[in-house]
């Protein structure tokens, strides 16, 4: 038994000097043995912690008993009851710092790979199609959700499936939000991501593409002339955010953000059948280490640079991507620059970028974030050949949607101002939850707020208070 519990099963994935040339998934999945080998090594914690490290508290070992057992249909019913999204979630979520990091099998040994197994059932259930519940007589109540990311579905969802006419508007061509634009298909492929926008669809949801709210409608005329009871703001954090360094403006300096949504919604990833809209050159830069970093270095290497450093300012302990996106980073050969900070940008007489002039960097004390503050080393100023250059150091809310919101307030970092535990925000009848109200976070996180924010919508619909306060009326 000992070697079983200590022995974590590996998912299969694909060869390192096969996956850098194309944009198919890496990690292949496990198969029903490989499955319910894992399954084996759970404990089946009665106060399992996990569940409290999981941001929409999935039963986990509910499933994971239920795949242990072979009860596939089960361990899919226990997902249900809980999560909308667990196709998606199980691939891009950092689950060693949620639920496999609060596993206490992982005390002395490997955790569980929670991750993988939810992965497992939800593939099982994506390739027999999805069921749609069976829905609940109409309430009457209209509600409008803005942004169709993983906050927007979730909440909207939810909020279906509670009996409520739902309608999501999307200023973009396409539906998802950030699965869709800003994650790599190696890492989350477009079908899974699909899958799950045409089940939210078949809940009765209507969807409305190209439909950017502070310019079609604001806020308040949702609320108004076009008589939607409720509105939940779901828009994430898509706004860039720059270094504000001499020569940024020359040509081949792009944002993650940019980048990334280029090779998605132009379908760069499928060059040569579809054309390249972004010219990827030999030396590739990368600035940040969050997981828009590593998917830009990543995603660089596909598209054919013939070499890759990610920059970051402080060391390895500090970066904030997921564990396993640095793993496969350095596994395919990305070059890791630690303690370095750019400090300015240099052309050619075409004003391309050519050069990044660097500086060293010490740790200090803690810092706001609790990590130790960056230091420069005064002398310590280097060149770095750099012909095309990705800043990925963070993005900030779009104020788009604050036109014609009369009374929704935001904090000095563009972030909505709202009970986190509920998404009310300062204006009556209206939600918020994900990116748009923490900052930039995790796919999961932002499931998490639609679905505080869809129970308190639901309950306010139900009954309605005399007098809106951010944290509601127990009832």
């Amino acid at each position: 038994m000992a070697k079983v519990i200590s022995e974590r099963e590996e998912m299969p994935r694909q060869k390192v000097e096969e996956r850098i040339h194309n944009f198919e998934e890496v990690n292949l999945g496990f198969d029903m043995e490989l499955a319910q080998a894992e399954a084996e090594r759970c404990l089946l914690c009665p106060q399992p912690p996990c569940v409290e490290g999981c941001p929409v508290e999935i039963d986990i070992p509910g499933f994971i008993a239920k795949v242990r057992e072979g009860d596939m249909m089960g361990a899919v019913e226990v997902l249900r009851g809980d999560t909308n999204l667990p196709a998606i979630c199980s691939r891009v979520c950092p689950q060693e710092e949620q639920c496999e990091g609060a596993c206490v099998l992982g005390k002395r040994f490997e955790p569980v790979a929670i991750g993988h197994l939810e992965r497992f059932v939800a593939d099982w259930d994506l390739e027999r199609g999805v069921e749609v519940p069976e829905l609940p007589p109409p309430t009457g109540k209209r509600v409008a959700v803005v942004g169709s990311g993983p906050g927007g579905l979730t909440c909207a969802a939810d909020l279906a499936k509670m009996g409520h006419e739902v309608t999501i508007f999307e200023s973009l061509p396409v539906s998802g939000g950030m699965l869709m634009h800003g994650i790599p298909a190696y890492r989350l492929p477009r079908k899974v991501v699909q899958a799950k926008i045409d089940y939210v669809k078949k809940l009765g949801v209507e969807i409305r593409l190209n439909s950017a709210i502070g310019e079609l409608y604001t806020v308040d005329e949702l609320l108004g002339e076009q008589g939607y009871d409720a509105v939940f703001l779901g828009t994430g954090a898509d706004l860039p955010r720059s270094l504000g360094l001499p020569g940024e403006n020359l040509n081949g300096i792009y944002s993650g953000i940019e980048f990334l949504t280029r090779i998605n919604l132009m379908k760069t990833y499928k060059f040569p059948e579809y054309d390249a809209s972004i010219k990827v050159n030999p030396k590739v830069v990368v600035i940040g280490a969050g997981d828009v970093a590593m998917d830009s270095a990543r995603c660089a290497l596909r598209l054919g640079a013939a070499e890759v450093k990610i920059v970051y300012r402080r060391s390895r302990n500090e970066m904030p991507a997921c564990a396993s996106e640095i793993h496969h980073a350095k596994e395919e050969g990305i070059i890791f620059e630690f303690l370095t900070n750019p400090v300015s940008f240099h052309g050619d007489e075409n004003d391309w970028v050519k050069k990044m002039r660097c500086m060293k960097m010490k740790l200090g004390e803690p810092d706001r974030s609790g990590r130790p503050r960056p230091i420069p080393i005064e002398g310590s100023d280097f060149d770095m050949d750099a012909d095309l250059v990705i800043v990925a150091i963070g993005t900030r809310p779009n104020p788009l949607v604050f036109s014609g919101a009369t009374g929704l307030e935001r904090t000095e970092r563009g972030t909505i101002v709202a009970n986190e535990g509920t998404g009310r925000t300062t204006k009556e009848r209206v939600w918020c939850g994900g990116d748009v109200l923490i900052g930039a976070a995790t796919v999961v996180s932002a499931m998490g707020a639609g679905k505080r924010a869809a129970i308190d919508i639901d309950r306010f619909l139900r009954k309605p208070e005399a007098s809106w306060t951010l944290e509601g009326r127990e009832r």
